[in-house]
């Protein structure tokens, strides 16, 4: 919605700048992705804070499935997203994944290598990144510590 949304990316990332993350709430896509962090370009040394980027159509069906859009056609092509060193900043990372169509995203990000593939792998290297799972969300792992 800005005007130049270059501009609004510069303007929010000196505020995460001047205002460091404590926390990030944050969720993990259907397709692994963070933020808007898209497989397999998301970066995880991306040199910029937030910045714009394009949705991949699984992204754009998840905000239909979610509810946000009623169609396709009315879900943006285009999007501002933290990077993921914007999200790994945060002190804590309380991540949070519920429902059956995460079941192989989650999978991928707990028992699959880091990679941009899976964007959501990066947490495994996060100290204080904490994942909550429902029962849907986590049928597909092996090795599940509550």
């Amino acid at each position: 919605m800005a005007e130049d949304s270059e501009v609004e990316c510069d303007r929010y990332a000196t505020l995460l700048k001047d205002h460091p993350l404590d926390i990030a709430c944050i969720g993990i896509g259907e397709n692994g992705h963070l933020a808007f962090n898209e497989p397999p370009v998301a970066d995880f040394n991306d040199p910029r804070l937030v910045k714009v980027v394009e949705l991949d159509l699984a992204s754009r069906q998840q905000q239909v499935h979610d509810g946000c859009f009623k169609e396709i056609e009315s879900v943006p092509q285009k999007a501002m997203t933290l990077t993921l060193p914007a999200i790994l900043s945060a002190t804590f990372i309380f991540c949070m994944v519920p429902g059956p169509t995460k079941e192989g995203a989650v999978k991928k990000t707990l028992e699959g290598p880091i990679t941009t593939d899976c964007p959501a792998s990066i947490l495994k290297k996060h100290e204080k990144a904490t994942l909550f799972l429902d029962q849907d969300s986590a049928k597909g792992i092996s090795d599940l510590r509550v």
